[in-house]
């Protein structure tokens, strides 16, 4: 982060810090849809964004839009704290292994795959979402960094998500990791990815103890009735969303499949536990409450909360304000809930 991006991060915390009573001033008039309030922070940096005219990520060439999400992510995500961060390389692929504090000896650890609609984000984007998770959760945390679309069309990043999960059990020894306690998580794509591997997972006969499933995408297929009430002024633009479809499956008759769309698949036996999380104003609320409904129909222990007054993306909003950081440590407890016991 350059000198203008640090100013620009600390003018939005000193904002963000500002009684709510003067965010509510700043911010303008309280939005209500479908019997819910957005958040005052986060329609105050939705404003921001538009006063400051920053481009949307989804309206610039693709190798601009990944620099612009890094530089957004980093923005909101800060410095996180965490005992030790170590890159490495599994299944191929860049992953980095988060460390917490205090945590030694055989512990729990939780496989994690980034969103960004299998066209953006990186190690980097979800850098501090990673060290807050495993620093509050207590869990050790290896995040993945399959490669992306175009470059890498459907079925690449599925299958490298499953490939790194397989090995990550292989080296479950080298990682001090409790192979009894190994999860799988993700945010959007990567919530995505997270449900494709548990399914996997189930198939193969690998342990699997979790699925964190943050506003997971669930069906590239289909119409809801979110995707048409947020489609625009949320984050997650239609635009955007048709450009991550169109690009990482350019054929339409791979949509159903379910390995893109895991709502169509045939849920097998002994599932892991599912926590599936969704945002109120976020366009795959529908899709994402969908899926935990029928995880909970195949028998599947799940526990499904919605933040009604927040939007796409709050999982990385960790270093500004503090509605999003709350979410996200609710998050971090259901986390330890599910893997250290």
């Amino acid at each position: 982060m350059n000198g203008v991006e640090r100013l620009r991060a600390l003018a939005l915390r000193g904002l963000l810090a500002l009684p709510r009573r003067v965010q509510r001033v700043l911010a303008g008039r309280p939005v209500v849809l479908d019997g819910q309030t957005l958040d005052v922070e986060t329609q105050l940096m939705l404003r921001l964004q538009k006063v400051a005219r920053e481009p949307a990520v989804e309206s610039l060439p693709i190798p601009a839009g990944r620099r612009a999400l890094a530089r957004q992510s980093a923005l909101v995500g800060g410095r996180q704290p965490i005992g030790r961060v170590r890159d490495d390389v599994v299944a191929g692929v860049p992953a980095r292994l988060y460390e917490p504090s205090g945590v030694g000896g055989v512990a729990p650890l939780l496989v994690f795959f980034h969103g960004g609609g299998f066209i953006y984000g990186d190690l980097d984007s979800h850098d501090a979402v990673c060290r807050f998770l495993a620093e509050r959760a207590g869990v050790r945390i290896v995040s993945v960094d399959y490669r992306l679309a175009p470059e890498a069309r459907f079925p690449a990043a599925y299958d490298e998500c499953v490939n790194a999960y397989a090995e990550v059990l292989k080296r479950a020894d080298e990682w001090q990791a409790d192979p009894d306690r190994i999860g799988v998580g993700g945010d959007s794509a990567g919530g995505n990815l997270a449900a494709g591997v548990a399914i996997e997972a189930a198939q193969q006969g690998w342990p699997c103890a979790l699925q964190l499933l943050v506003y997971p995408m669930t069906d590239a297929a289909s119409d809801t009735r979110s995707k048409r009430l947020f489609s625009e002024g949320f984050y997650l633009t239609r635009r955007f969303r048709e450009l991550a479809t169109d690009t990482y499956t350019p054929d339409p008759a791979t949509r159903t499949d379910p390995r893109v769309s895991p709502l169509l698949a045939d849920l097998p036996p002994d599932l892991a536990p599912a926590f599936v999380v969704t945002a109120g104003f976020d366009p795959l609320r529908d899709e994402g409450e969908a899926y935990a409904e029928r995880l909970r129909g195949a028998g599947v222990a799940v526990e499904a909360v919605r933040h009604p007054h927040l939007i796409h993306g709050f999982l990385n909003m960790v270093g500004v304000g503090s509605s999003a950081r709350a979410a996200v440590a609710g998050i971090a407890d259901a986390l330890r809930a599910g893997l250290v016991r």
